[in-house]
């Protein structure tokens, strides 16, 4: 016999030119990501029409900054509240007493080419028009060859846990902060190059990216704020022929590749080692500098004056790891390097690097074929996140009382609960579940562990069963539906099968097409599987960003079916190769 216990403790689970993309079915939610409430999404909800979906490629171009030299960011508040490292210059050192130093990005050599760009983020969060980004200005500001007005270009200071022990200085090592950008609608957001030379921080590397993860993070950024889950953005991708060196696979097989910078934001790049690095090194006073920091910008809910703000903050983000980390299963994202300086203070998903979306359900998946012991194995996300906020305790508990101490180790404590509860929640919805009946949990386990011994597809059952009436189901029709066939051979099947139509008809006064638009806003049809990441790279490897462009398009609105993801196979079965490809740290 099969524990349903164990089952779900895994589930602890451009250029300017637009490519049309053609659209054969709508969700029916106002949002743009095409996602309903259970992702948290705030918003009226009423039916979302073509004309909807289309608009968002067509944005008013009214009160869009039309000239680069008018587009300005600003650094005052993250210099003034903090001290700076008294040392300059960009040759690696150990560092104190500081938040961040002062580190200009060493700009990519031309010929430089514009691989791809979010307009979602040009437009919608930077308030640039479209046009700018084909200038050769455009070019070089997202690349590091100049600055914005007002950047003072800044790299974090930061240490982690990482694989379980203490690393030490870590901190931004190929990364510069441009500086916060006030936009339109009154968002802050931080600017940030990826793979913008070195820093002090950047201990033996050289401060590069190459093409093939930053068109991995580029992607894969905007994929999954589509999706609903919290993320740190992307606005473009620019890349050189400038040659860079590396060991994909720490193999000794050392090959050229080329460099590539991400232009890339955040709220807040603040991480669990940004207070850790802090405690260690018995930096208190700025310890609680920065919390207050955080606090007063981006809690806004949590009173300054409050004696117990600092307990107030970790039950927060022990609160909203757990759910962050709930969604990620959701949609089978495992995010392959959960470190301490990886895990955002804001509970955000940051710093893509050998992630992946789980294919056949696999609660021991690893994308990161570093990880030899599966330390950070989809299945065990939930766990490694409860000992990320152990760690975070710790690096609180000097500005912590004895009583508060004790307090937060009770919230730590209702981390699990928090978590089952979410995932429980978004499960029942990936099934159309309305409502709570005491086998709601059966009828998921089941299926997850039907899923397991059938080696399914974990994207496409859901989905699959959110695009099949009911009367298909009683009549056990699967032709031309690959993931549920496969599923649909398991001994068991007839026996969940009928559970959970029994289930169904218990729902008063919800249709059965109720159901299917219920599940097509939650159980996306396309995912960032990574042999189509692959796919696009050896495209961009060799100047074609066309699979890079069209790949953008169409994770954009990943709930709705689109012709053109149909003929380039997104939702088929995957090739036989993809089983053979690998992903690594070296990027």
């Amino acid at each position: 016999m099969w524990s349903p216990c164990k089952v779900l403790v895994f589930a602890l689970v451009v250029a300017s030119s637009f490519t049309y993309v053609r659209v054969l079915e709508f969700c029916q939610s106002t949002r743009h990501d095409c996602n309903s409430e259970i992702h948290d999404n705030k918003g009226s909800k009423s039916k979302l029409s073509q004309h909807t979906v289309k608009s968002r490629w067509n944005m008013s171009v009214s009160n869009l900054i039309q000239d680069l030299d008018q587009f300005r960011v600003s650094c005052k508040k993250l210099i003034e509240a903090f001290p700076i490292d008294e040392v300059d210059g960009n040759f690696a050192r150990s560092v104190k007493h500081c938040i961040f130093s002062k580190s200009n990005p060493t700009p990519l050599k031309d010929p430089l080419r514009l691989a791809a760009i979010s307009k979602d983020v040009i437009e919608g969060i930077l308030d640039l028009d479209m046009a700018v980004t084909q200038s050769d200005d455009f070019l070089h500001y997202a690349s590091g060859g100049r600055l914005p007005l007002g950047s003072v270009p800044l790299a974090h200071r930061y240490g982690g846990h990482q694989f379980g022990y203490w690393a030490g200085q870590l901190g931004d090592g190929r990364a510069h902060s441009l500086g916060q950008y006030t936009n339109r609608k009154g968002e802050v957001w931080e600017l940030q190059l990826k793979g913008s030379g070195k820093t002090p921080y950047s201990r033996s590397g050289d401060g590069r990216a190459v093409i093939r993860s930053s068109v991995r993070e580029f992607l894969c950024s905007e994929a999954m704020h589509f999706l609903g889950v919290p993320t740190s953005r992307a606005a473009s991708l620019v890349v050189s022929d400038e040659p860079v060196i590396r060991d994909q696979f720490y193999n000794g097989n050392v090959k050229t590749e080329r460099g590539a910078v991400v232009l890339r934001l955040a709220k807040s790049w603040f991480r669990i080692g940004s207070l850790e690095i802090l405690a260690q090194s018995g930096e208190i006073e700025l310890l609680r500098k920065l919390l207050n920091f955080v606090i007063d910008e981006h809690f806004s809910s949590i009173n300054s004056d409050d004696p117990d703000k600092y307990l107030v903050f970790y039950s927060t983000v022990v609160n909203e790891t757990a759910h962050l980390i709930a969604q990620w299963m959701s949609v089978g994202f495992a995010h392959g390097v959960c470190n301490t300086d990886n895990f955002s203070l804001l509970s955000i998903t940051i710093d893509y690097g050998p992630f992946g979306f789980m294919e056949s359900y696999n609660p021991n998946f690893v994308p990161n074929t570093s990880d030899d012991e599966g330390r950070y194995s989809i299945g065990a996300q939930a766990n490694v996140g409860l000992v990320n906020l152990e760690k975070l305790l710790m690096a609180l508990s000097p500005v912590l009382s004895k009583k508060q101490h004790k307090e937060a180790k009770i919230s730590l404590k209702g981390y699990v609960d928090i978590y089952q509860i979410r995932i429980h929640q978004l499960f029942k919805a990936k099934l159309g579940l309305l409502g709570e009946e005491e086998d709601d949990g059966y009828l998921i386990a089941f299926l997850l562990k039907m899923m397991e011994d059938t080696k399914s597809d974990f994207t496409m059952v859901f989905r699959q069963l959110s695009e099949v009436p009911a009367q298909q189901l009683h009549n056990r029709n699967f032709t031309q539906m690959w993931a549920f066939e496969d599923l649909s051979s398991h001994k068991l099947f007839s026996d969940w099968l009928s559970k959970y139509l029994l289930r169904l008809s218990r729902q008063q006064n919800n249709s059965d097409l109720d159901r299917q638009h219920r599940m097509k806003n939650v159980n996306p049809r396309y995912v960032l599987r990574n042999w189509m990441a692959e796919s696009a790279i050896s495209k961009a490897e060799i100047n074609d960003f066309s699979e890079v462009e069209l790949l953008y398009h169409i994770l954009s609105f990943p709930f709705v079916t689109q012709e053109t993801a149909e003929e380039a196979s997104y939702a088929a079965r995957p090739p036989l190769w993809a089983k053979r490809l690998k992903i690594s740290c070296s990027s």
